[in-house]
């Protein structure tokens, strides 16, 4: 399926947070590429542990009024997500939450230069501006007990609805997958790779339809 043509594709930016390439985040991150692709848009994997990303926030970084720092390893990631249409974070919760290096990767990349005023009053000029936000989580405990626990609510607060007003995006979708341990059958995976499949295609249709929508803004 083919789903627009267009100047450039949409753009889907992918990033993964496992220590382990051969992860079931791994596989997430490749089925979500491979399906956009399918649909005639771009996706690229922001790979952290494999980049050796460093998640630690420096002093000289930290936003301020009269200018931020901005690191070389920080500017080859603005300079991946520039134009893009898609932001996907896929991860592991641990102990309840994202990885250290995911949460370093929001505090150095997607928050530098955005102040805690413009956070909460608007104004961020942000890479992230009316892009679209999806998570794609997993755990080793069920979904049933994390939302016992209430984790699940409070991780889509903090990891998603709260990123959606930071960093003035458009829309929040997530999909966790609970009780993934080693040892798992395919029969067991694969319709769990079918559910990642239909959300890529869906959010494919739906930036599809935003460029639909700019395009007709433009020409009236």
């Amino acid at each position: 399926m083919h789903i627009q043509p267009s100047l450039y594709p949409p753009r889907h930016v992918v990033v993964l947070a496992h220590p382990n390439p051969h992860s079931f985040n791994g596989l997430v991150a490749d089925t979500y590429c491979e399906a956009v692709r399918r649909s005639g848009q771009e996706a690229i994997v922001r790979d952290l542990y494999a980049m050796g990303f460093d998640p630690l926030l420096r002093d000289e970084e930290r936003p301020r009024i009269d200018g931020t720092t901005i690191s070389a390893d920080v500017q080859r990631e603005h300079d991946a997500i520039r134009g893009s249409d898609v932001f996907v974070l896929v991860y592991p919760i641990w102990f309840g939450m994202p990885p250290a290096m995911m949460k370093g990767y929001i505090d150095r990349v997607l928050g530098a230069g955005v102040t805690a005023d413009q956070v909460q009053h608007g104004g961020a000029v942000t890479l992230m501006k009316q892009q679209r936000l999806v998570s794609i989580t997993s755990s080793g405990t069920s979904k049933t007990w994390l939302n016992q626990q209430d984790q699940i609510n409070s991780l889509n607060n903090v990891f998603g609805r709260y990123l959606l007003h930071a960093f003035d995006m458009k829309s929040f979708e997530d999909i966790h997958f609970g009780e993934m341990i080693e040892g798992l059958s395919q029969d067991f995976i694969d319709p769990l790779v079918g559910q990642v499949e239909d959300l890529a295609v869906k959010t494919c249709l739906a930036v599809a339809s935003d460029r639909t929508s700019a395009a007709v803004e433009v020409t009236t």
